[in-house]
């Protein structure tokens, strides 16, 4: 409706023209034009019904209170044949521009943007400083015949100075809507036409009808202000920055700042004292508010500066201080005394992460964060990253309470979308004089935890040689897996009762230079936590592999039908291990049935990619195997969800096994049940003769052991002569 509000407009303000600017036609016209303006200020009103009614009909009543001005003047000129100046008709136009000027002090107070209220006086200063010299003071010089007629010619150009100022901040406003910068051009248009108008008639003699267009436009576009839907918007757009100007508007800022001076290079300003005083003062005042707004920004700056300082010191998720936070805050601690740290490690988060997705993930941490809050009130609290946290402890007595207040708060299930999930959590606690130190011996003792399966542990000096050790060992063993110091070694897993050995377990030996033979024992666990047992375990294999296909060609059928290779939770974790163990095979030649592969029940408790990677090599033909069987966390329950083929029986059902008792139970309940799921059971640890005459009678018909052999690396595959009869 707006837009074709402002064609007619347009076109009839054109048509305008055509007429005799001082006949009655065109007087009726153009007073037709405002009233109607003033009647669609009312209907818009009517039809978006904005909050701030009031100044919508402020400005209808100051088109209103014009075009009566127009009405009474209009009576003068044709019914009373008159022009008198002043006259009532200047009452009523005087009047309009309060009312104008009211309805745009509300829109500006509604829209609630202080930002830019400096740079709108400034900017109305400058401007007003050439208004005063170009329009102002003439008119008051060219009128002081009388002191009302002064008090009438000024108070045009004052009002119109009103309006000015309400101009400049109408357009140093952020986020203005349509219907602001239409009111915008309406008062631009306003005020050119009377600042045209004074000034012509000033200096020429003519009655002004070059600047009747002016005034009809801005009619028409207060009407088209109230007629668009944005008059109903009263906040500017979210998202701007406070004090944020735009390049125009800065440019405009200072140009206007600039004024003052340049003031003084126009030929006449500044001749008289009155005018060198006002721009004297106008400058004065310019730089006063200049530096009011530097300081303004200086403020800001300030606030914005600590506000991101606040962001960059705590977690985005969990809202808790971040690790340079905490860090800030060992090292005022230490200052002022000992420091107590205690280093908290979810266990199996990562597990959440990767079966359930992120989402949920953060839904637990969000919620492990508050719990260790609650169990720690008024104890400094960071997430230090991933899910780990850490606190810095008061005394010694509280560190107890605490510790145990967080073992038993995280011990409880979290609800996260919609499962109930148990994360654990390790614990370290330490103490030391430096910041650096109290949390590096922390975490080194929620670690030590975390391998031995217990809640929480001290640190102590032999953790610290431990971890030296290890990290001496991880070295030594890159450099020996490139030297070819490792060696695979083959323990016979034989069959019963011909004795005959049907496959060989790969075990891997160090053979240190200077230190002679190294137990698994020792460098296995360090392979997994520095990871170098993926590429140890993936020699391990090919060399295993390619040892089977060497003893099938020299030997034929006396050669084992299989060879097992442990496989670690690291390589298990590693989602293109499939595709390894696919590629050994093939550059071998070793067929996938000729293979198994090893898992402990610990690598796949957890689920993931372990249980994917094993169904992808049951896929490719590999027979899998779960070592250490009865005892992990939940033996019977991974035999629904991993694919197995072998049940190995630990060495700890095997040892007593040969005595009346549990021992005995547990070795036949689980015969019974492989028997039952059609998997292969394997003895393992079987040293007397004893045990194997006792395991077969229970039903157990392969059996691995220092009883049938030592690991070899070239055993001796001749059937075992210790084998019972049948």
């Amino acid at each position: 409706m707006w837009f074709w509000w402002v064609a007619a407009g347009v076109a009839v303000i054109a048509g305008c023209y055509f007429l005799d600017a001082d006949g009655l036609a065109f007087n009726l016209v153009y007073n037709g034009i405002g009233l109607i303006s003033a009647l669609s200020i009312l209907v818009g009103v009517r039809l978006h019904r904005p909050r701030q009614a009031a100044a919508w009909y402020w400005f209808s009543a100051g088109q209103a209170t014009s075009v009566v001005g127009d009405l009474i003047w209009e009576y003068y000129r044709y019914g009373l044949d008159q022009e008198p100046y002043p006259s009532v008709a200047d009452a009523f136009y005087l009047a309009a521009y309060p009312m104008l000027a009211a309805g745009l002090w509300l829109l500006l107070r509604a829209r609630r943007d202080g930002s830019a209220v400096t740079p709108a006086v400034m900017s109305g200063i400058g401007l007003g400083l050439v208004f005063w010299i170009l329009v102002l003071h003439p008119i008051a010089a060219e009128s002081a015949t009388s002191a009302f007629t002064w008090f009438i010619s000024t108070a045009y150009p004052a009002a119109d100075a009103l309006l000015l100022t309400m101009l400049v901040r109408l357009g140093t406003m952020r986020g203005g809507s349509p219907s602001t910068w239409l009111l915008g051009l309406a008062t631009a248009l306003l005020l050119f036409a009377d600042c045209g108008y004074s000034v012509v008639s000033l200096h020429g003699d003519t009655d002004g009808w070059q600047f009747n267009a002016g005034w009809l436009l801005s009619y028409v576009l207060w009407a088209a202000a109230a007629l668009h839907p944005s008059m109903a918007v009263e906040k500017p757009r979210a998202g701007s920055a406070s004090d944020d100007l735009s390049r125009a508007q800065r440019i405009f800022l200072t140009a206007c700042t600039l004024l003052p001076p340049a003031m003084l290079f126009i030929p006449g300003a500044g001749d008289g004292m009155l005018d060198r005083i006002v721009i004297g003062v106008a400058s004065g005042a310019l730089f006063l508010l200049a530096a009011i707004r530097m300081t303004g920004l200086t403020r800001q700056v300030r606030v914005k500066a600590a506000e991101l300082r606040e962001i960059a010191m705590h977690d985005d998720l969990t809202g808790l201080p971040n690790r340079r936070h905490f860090e800030e805050s060992l090292a005022h601690r230490a200052r002022t005394g000992e420091l107590r740290v205690l280093f908290l490690g979810l266990d199996g988060f990562k597990n959440v992460n990767d079966e359930l997705g992120r989402p949920v993930g953060d839904q637990v941490l969000t919620e492990l964060a508050a719990r260790i809050v609650a169990a720690a009130p008024g104890t400094p609290v960071a997430r230090l990253g991933g899910d780990e946290f850490a606190l810095l402890l008061p005394d010694a007595e509280s560190a107890g309470h605490i510790t145990e207040r967080l073992v038993t708060a995280l011990a409880a299930p979290v609800e996260a979308g919609g499962h109930e999930l148990l994360v654990g959590a390790s614990i370290g606690l330490a103490e030391a004089g430096g910041p650096v130190e109290a949390l590096r011996r922390a975490e080194a003792a929620m670690h030590a935890a975390k391998e031995t399966g217990e809640p929480y542990r001290h640190w102590s000096p032999a953790l610290d040689e431990r971890a030296g050790e290890h990290a001496r060992l991880g070295a030594e063993m890159r450099a020996a897996l490139l030297a070819g110091d490792f060696r695979v070694v083959y323990q016979p897993i034989v069959a019963m009762p011909e004795g005959r050995v049907t496959a060989v377990e790969a075990l891997v030996r160090w053979q240190h230079p200077q230190r002679g033979l190294i137990s698994p024992a020792q460098f296995v666990p360090v392979a997994e936590r520095n990871g170098l047992i993926v590429d140890l375990g993936a020699w391990i294999l090919r060399t295993a592999c390619e040892q089977l296909v060497a003893w099938r060609a020299a030997l034929g059928p006396d050669a084992p039908d299989r060879v097992s290779v442990n496989v670690s939770a690291r390589q298990l974790a590693r989602p293109q291990f499939p595709a390894t163990v696919a590629d050994i095979l093939i550059s071998t030649g070793l067929p996938a049935r000729c293979l198994t592969v090893e898992v402990t029940e610990t690598a796949v408790f957890g689920g993931g990619q372990a249980v994917t990677a094993l169904h992808a090599l049951r896929a490719l033909g590999v027979r899998i195997a779960l070592d250490d069987f009865g005892t992990g966390h939940s033996s019977l329950g991974l035999l629904h969800t991993v694919p197995v083929d072998v049940l190995k029986v630990d060495k700890s059902f095997v040892d007593r096994v040969t005595e009346a008792g549990r021992h005995a139970v547990i070795a036949r309940a689980l015969i019974q049940v492989s028997d039952g799921l059609g998997l292969t059971a394997v003895a393992e640890g079987v040293e007397t003769r004893e045990q194997v005459e006792a395991l077969y009678a229970l039903g157990y018909r392969l059996l691995q052991g220092y009883h049938f052999g030592r690991p070899e690396a070239a055993p001796d595959f001749r059937p075992r002569v210790h084998a019972v009869e049948a």
